[in-house]
């Protein structure tokens, strides 16, 4: 196994669709999956497991939860079959501390936020996923200091991987949009600046950002970029791609570290 540690990435995942569709995004995180060192297990946070306290997947076959409604059969028929990896769930919550509470559900399966995009980077599902569920309730900084207590993973082999969506608001969203509002656009450049610079305290601080309570009405979809950035190392490489606003749905991703 490589000394150098593993990569931290965050997924602008969108639609459940991007599991099945060929477009650019989907052929992104299939390119990615064939750039990056093969991981010994991933462990994801998704935007959508979300929890009263941290919990893990403990499963050793988790099953496919289809957790959306609309969508053409073809998209409920997707099994992905990664192993679970309840020695890397038991890790995590030795790493997060007595005082996190967390604990390992043993019946929790892979929702679409962590298969919708593993499917395409590692289609074969021979690679071991373990979930962790968030707290939404949480303010940010309470996320940013729990995630930071996951660090040694990428010493450990585990890729650190997080889907959610910087920009996301549904109830406005517009299918046949072709142009981003401009809050939409504001916010996602304003999450970016505050990226590059290292304002990790703003960005936890996310309901004062301007645009926030249209950008980001609930924060599940955003939490997960906390934990991305909070596994960031003083030396790593930052990339930014996929970085998209169509409607009032972001696709900005980001690969942190060297792959």
């Amino acid at each position: 196994m490589s000394t150098l540690p593993m990569p931290v990435l965050f997924l602008g995942h969108g639609s459940p669709m991007n599991a099945i569709d060929d477009n650019a995004w989907s052929r992104s995180w299939r390119e990615l999956g064939q750039r990056l060192r093969r991981p010994r297990a991933i462990l994801c946070i998704s935007a959508h497991w979300e929890t009263a306290g941290p919990k893990l997947t403990g499963n050793a076959k988790p099953d496919t939860i289809h957790d959306f409604y609309g969508f053409p059969q073809a998209l409920f028929d997707v099994q992905y079959r990664a192993p679970g990896d309840h020695a890397l769930a038991q890790r995590v919550v030795e790493l997060l501390g007595d005082d996190a509470g967390a604990r390992i559900d043993p019946q929790r399966g892979l929702d679409h936020g962590a298969w919708s995009v593993l499917l395409p980077m590692y289609p074969d599902a021979d690679v071991p996923v373990v979930q962790l569920g968030i707290d939404t309730r949480r303010p940010g900084a309470w996320h940013y200091a729990l995630a930071q207590r996951l660090a040694p993973l990428r010493d450990e082999g585990v890729l650190i991987l997080a889907s959610g969506d910087i920009v996301h608001n549904l109830r406005l969203f517009d299918y046949h949009a072709t142009t981003a509002p401009e809050w939409a656009m504001r916010f996602r450049d304003t999450v970016n600046t505050h990226i590059r610079e290292g304002r990790h305290a703003a960005l936890a601080d996310w309901p004062s950002l301007d645009d926030a309570a249209l950008a980001i009405p609930t924060p599940e979809h955003y939490i997960p970029l906390l934990y991305a950035l909070a596994n960031g190392r003083n030396g790593d490489a930052l990339e930014f791609f996929n970085d998209d606003v169509r409607s009032s749905l972001s696709m900005t991703s980001l690969l942190i570290g060297s792959p």
